[in-house]
């Protein structure tokens, strides 16, 4: 037997799909098919994932979004989360912040962490929803002490800067210390000016570095412009370097 046959029971573990797909994209995606129209609801978010992201198998954004729809419709948490995404940002369909809205509620309040962030995010700015601080505010609270990593940043924030919630800066450090050891790079680079701030140059330096790392194009612009300000002029010397890398990057070539 082919070590792609999949069996029911293969076609309801997430994780063997997960390993199939970074094993080989586009054998692995003909098993996610097959296992999705099996109905596999598992299979079924993460081909309307593939679909999207065009991993394994043609990109077509409206029929992710049916397959997202079809998960979400049986109950899969982040499927009606992706929904959501879709909504928002007018992925295979005409964007529509209010019906994300509706999405992002939906699987927020039955405990999905990605849920409670992008209502948050909805929330914060006033999109599709009426703008509200306190809930937005809330929903981050939620979403970090379950764990969600660019929640932990968030909240931070509002906790350093005394919006909505009182002021605790100590509170907001630990909250972006734990953000940055969980991965995300603007708790990291939270995290490193904590650090830095505090004379603890060299530790700082390194979280820059991992932020820089995983950041992507628009937070290094940004980013450098905060470098650029920096009292320690090892810090200022950062900041040319991640302009370069924006320059080199706008030019279409890749490092």
């Amino acid at each position: 037997m082919s070590g792609w046959t999949l069996r029911r029971e293969d076609a309801l573990d997430s994780a063997s799909l997960q390993d199939r797909l970074a094993e080989s994209p586009a054998r692995a995606a003909q098993a996610i098919l097959a296992a999705a129209a099996a109905g596999a609801i598992d299979a079924q978010a993460l081909l309307g994932q593939i679909l999207l992201d065009g991993r394994g198998i043609e990109r077509d954004p409206p029929l992710a979004l049916r397959w997202f729809a079809i998960a979400a419709q049986a109950g899969h948490l982040m499927a009606m989360n992706m929904l959501g995404r879709c909504h928002e940002h007018g992925w295979g369909c005409e964007a529509n912040p209010a019906l994300a809205a509706q999405h992002y509620r939906a699987c927020g309040e039955r405990g999905l962490d990605w849920g409670l962030y992008n209502l948050a995010n909805l929330l914060a700015t006033g999109r599709g929803v009426a703008r509200d601080d306190v809930a937005a505010v809330g929903c981050y609270q939620r979403a970090a002490h379950m764990g969600h990593a660019k929640s932990m940043n968030l909240y931070g924030r509002y906790l350093e800067e005394g919006q909505v919630v009182p002021k605790d800066e100590p509170a907001a450090h630990r909250w972006y210390r734990r953000s940055a050891e969980a991965g995300d790079f603007r708790g990291q680079f939270s995290h490193a000016g904590v650090l830095i701030s505090a004379g603890q140059l060299e530790e700082g330096l390194v979280w820059l570095e991992k932020a820089r790392k995983g950041g992507h194009g628009r937070f290094r612009a940004v980013a450098a412009a905060a470098l650029a300000q920096a009292r320690q002029p090892e810090v200022r010397a950062l900041a040319a370097v991640w302009r370069s890398e924006e320059t080199f990057a706008g030019s279409g070539q890749t490092a």
